[in-house]
């Protein structure tokens, strides 16, 4: 199923959107999220990018559609796709080759767009201002609402209240899809094949964060360290450089290079029988990667890396375990624990040296991959 979004700023078109992708297993994109990646570049475009989308103006059109069309050419997009925020007008519409099973317009008035907008949290976008957004809805009603009718006319146009409660629009919005959540909700689909994805990084790339992004997405998640740390504990040990690289030493001379993801094996199998995705957090060593997929079979591996001085500024703000880091550690890590071709092989490498936004629409990407991809 192939759906398209409509409604102007704080119509309820993210929150919606992401409603529907877990409702109906198809993945959601928008061309906002797209656009903010290349923002944060440091090129002429993505400054471009990044003054245009702050001034509230739109991105030309021939550049728009390339970019859509790229993405919407990807794996994971093949069974369908839920599209925010194109097309934008008629050149547009008319230019975009997908199939479209049906257009959504979420309609509300422009003074509860500002106040919406006016309630939102700070979420560190230079996009999401006032002035920005008067202006977006002004463009919205001279270039998109001609969309709209183009649409209509094809009968594909379902207009809906988008003033009311998240749950209304959504019961309503499904039963325009010709859907609705019964006792057992939506079962039309399931994810088939079952991925193990394994996030890989040095020390303060973000391998946590990733993690618990992924957490919240419903993935299960297994931390390869806690053996490490629960050894130590155990023995009553301080928990440093030292004591880690004692331990991780005498477990993989006793087992074997893969030591850690064989310890795990029982509880990663244990994991997998209530759903597809499990998630790795901090495998290291390609014979690690190698047991995985000996194992599992389909094992997608995340690197996460970052600037050395921006990982080490990370590890000294911890709350647990800051004192685990330095070039000592990061050429154990690479070298002695042969970390190096697991991030050189990795299916796919996020440099999260920006924002918090910036990593979770990166992993966002990721997401959809895996989950939606990889079937």
């Amino acid at each position: 199923m192939k759906i398209v979004l409509f409604g102007i700023p704080g119509a309820g078109k993210s929150t919606q959107g992401n409603l529907l992708s877990r409702q109906l297993h198809i993945p959601y994109l928008s061309t906002g999220h797209i656009f903010r990646k290349i923002a944060q570049e440091k090129t002429q475009w993505g400054r471009y990018i990044k003054e245009t989308m702050a001034a509230g103006l739109l991105i030309p059109d021939k550049e728009t559609i390339t970019i859509v069309d790229e993405y919407l050419s990807r794996r994971e997009y093949q069974k369908g796709y839920i599209l925010d925020g194109f097309p934008r007008n008629l050149h547009q519409a008319k230019t975009f080759a997908n199939h479209i099973d049906s257009v959504i317009y979420l309609k509300i008035p422009d003074k509860e767009s500002l106040w919406r907008i006016a309630g939102r949290e700070s979420e560190g976008r230079d996009d999401d201002t006032i002035a920005a957004m008067k202006k977006r809805i002004e463009i919205f009603h001279k270039y998109t609402k001609p969309v709209l009718d183009y649409y209509r006319r094809k009968k594909l146009l379902v207009e809906i209240d988008g003033s009311k409660s998240i749950k209304h629009v959504n019961k309503y919005l499904l039963k325009s899809l010709g859907k609705s959540i019964g006792k057992n909700g939506l079962t039309s689909w399931h994810k088939r094949r079952k991925v193990l994805l394994a996030i890989v990084g040095l020390p303060g790339a973000g391998k946590s964060v990733a993690a618990e992004y992924f957490k919240k997405r419903g993935f299960p998640v297994i931390r390869l360290g806690q053996i490490t740390d629960d050894i130590i504990k155990e023995r009553k040990l301080v928990n440093n450089n030292a004591n880690n690289k004692i331990v991780r030493e005498e477990l993989r001379a006793k087992h074997g290079m893969d030591a850690y993801i064989v310890r795990n094996i029982p509880k990663i199998r244990h994991e997998f029988e209530s759903g597809p995705v499990v998630v790795i957090d901090g495998m290291r060593s390609y014979e690690e990667y190698l047991s995985a997929q000996k194992n599992f079979r389909n094992v997608f591996l995340l690197a996460v890396v970052a600037d050395k001085q921006v990982r080490y500024s990370r590890l000294k703000r911890r709350k647990t375990r800051s004192n685990l880091s330095g070039p000592d550690r990061d050429l154990q890590e690479v070298v002695n624990l042969n970390m190096g071709p697991t991030i050189a092989l990795a299916d796919s490498l996020i440099i999260n040296n920006g924002t918090a936004l910036d990593f979770e629409d990166k992993l966002e990407d990721v997401y959809r991959q895996v989950y939606f991809g990889l079937d």
